[in-house]
This record gives C-alpha cells, structure tokens and sequence, in this order.
C-alpha cells in the first residue's frame, strides 16, 4: 500500500514498517494534521498485509515536542464556541462538529492505534512530551534512546493529561507512579523511564532503530498475521474486562478459528519439523472479530 503524507514518512522493509513523524524544523511537533494522517495510517495498515509490525520514531533529534503551540486560536484545534456534555460526546461522539470540534485530537489518534491489529513499537530518539509521549502509551513496547527526554508537562500548561492516557498510564506503570509524573510536570531522562517501567529498554542512539528493527522481525517473521491480531486485542480488551469468563468466551472464539487456520500449518510445521508457512492474512479475520462492536 502507498502511504503518501506531509507530516509522516514510512519505509517498509521485510514486513517491518517504520512510521517516522516528520517535522524536524518543528521537532515533529503534533499538529491536526498530523493527528489526522496518523489515523488515516493506523488505519488502513490494518488490512495492508504487506505490514507484519510498526516502528514509530521522530526525525532529526526529537521523538515528538508535544503540541505545536504557535496554532493561531485554540492550538488544539477545538471549537470554543461549543459547551459539549459527556452525552454528547458519547452518542454523538461521530458527528464532525463533536469530532473535530470537541473530541481530543491525540485520543483520536490513541484508539485508533488501540484498534491497531499489527504489533506496534515506539523508538523514542529524543525528546517525548506532552502527547509526544501519551501517544507512545497505545504502542505495544517503547525502546528509548538514551538521549531520551520525557515529560507528563500537561500541569504547567493548565490543562490534564489526554490521548487516553489515564487509562493506559496507570495500567503501565502502577497509579502511584503515574501521579508523580503527572502531578509534578516534571521532564525526566531515559533512566528514570526504565526505572518506572515506561519502556522497556534504553539503547545508544546509534541502535535504537537497529534494535527496534531486531524486536519487530521477532514478532514478524514465522508468525501467523490472525493469531497476532487477535492476541494484540485480547490482551488489551481482555485484561480490562470484569470477569475472566469474559475472557473465556473470547479466548474459545479465537482457538477455534485459529485452530482450523493457521493452526493446522503450525502443528505440522512443528511435526515436521521445518518452518511455518503461514497463509492466514490479517486483511481476512475470523467472522467474530472485532467482537467488541
């Protein structure tokens, strides 16, 4: 598939593809725009079968700076006309005018990577602020450089955390770390990220997209696109869900069709013992997914 945009640059290789913000002037600050082609991206690869896991990182020497505040008007982008109420926003949350208007830009970006059906990793080069980090939040495993900088900074703006990240933050982190960060507002290294379990690993600028790279071919290469897919929403949806039968009744769908799937090639890839060669392709899910519409 042909990803043509202004704000993003891809480039695909071997089933991995690395989505890099593109804005170095700017230090990928996040405008509307790109808001907008990251879930056009988020998107369409779902069904690009071409695509076995992406890499999300910045140019030049940030990852993303946060908003771009010099914006003219409500530099998010929102309609300060409006007095929206949470009915609204649930029932209407689709009309544009509570779309663009109302709902949170970085959110919107957020659920459509949460509806991802490809493994997704961050490669933090630099500086993550604002929702330059809340949106890595969605992103399966972040990496950092260790020229890292990263920072909850929405309390010296005046406004709360967004991009849905307080439901993923405490979920990454535990709550009482989470409340730190955002409480004080404060920027912080690589380190300290690794420390409180914001990312995974801390790597010299000069690996991180080597390791990165590495990890993604991990997830790619001798896997089946459907089990993937389903195992990436399961474990969001289903480790947020009351009861573990909830899971249960997921978790039956998914072995049966993935058993007379891919699983037939699997188990006799493995009785052979040679190589899986997986057909199943992630553009062609099982009749039950998305099961939670």
């Amino acid at each position: 598939m042909d990803y043509q945009y202004n704000t993003l640059h891809t480039a695909l290789d071997q089933g991995v593809l690395t989505l890099t913000l593109n804005r170095p002037e700017e230090m990928n600050s996040f405008t509307v725009e790109m808001a907008n082609e990251l879930i056009d991206f988020f998107t369409h690869v779902n069904d690009d079968d071409e695509v076995g896991a992406v890499i999300v990182t910045g140019s030049g020497r940030a990852f993303c700076a946060g908003m771009d505040l010099t914006r003219e008007g409500n530099v998010f982008g929102l309609d300060e006309s409006l007095q929206p109420s949470l009915q609204e926003v649930q029932q209407r949350g689709e009309d544009p005018m509570i779309k663009d208007g109302v709902r949170d830009t970085g959110g919107r970006v957020v659920l459509s990577i949460y509806d991802c059906k490809k493994p997704v990793i961050a490669a933090i080069n630099g500086a993550a602020v604002g929702v330059g980090v809340t949106m890595t939040l969605a992103m399966d495993i972040r990496l950092a450089s260790e020229k890292a900088k990263i920072g909850f900074v929405f309390g010296k703006l005046g406004i709360c955390s967004e991009a849905c990240s307080s439901w993923f933050l405490p979920r990454i982190v535990g709550i009482q770390q989470a409340l730190e960060w955002v409480y004080t507002a404060d920027i912080f290294g690589a380190q300290e990220a690794l420390a409180g379990r914001l990312v995974k690993a801390v790597y010299p600028a000069d690996q991180l997209l080597v390791e990165a790279q590495a990890l993604a071919r991990r997830m790619v290469f001798g896997k089946s696109q459907i089990a993937t897919a389903l195992v990436r929403q399961m474990m969001y949806r289903n480790s947020a869900a009351p009861h573990p039968r909830d899971a249960h009744n997921v978790d039956s769908l998914a072995m049966f069709y993935s058993s007379i799937g891919d699983g037939k090639e699997g188990v006799a890839a493995f009785l052979e013992k040679r190589e899986t060669q997986f057909i199943g392709k992630a553009s062609a899910m099982p009749s039950f997914y998305p099961w939670w519409e």
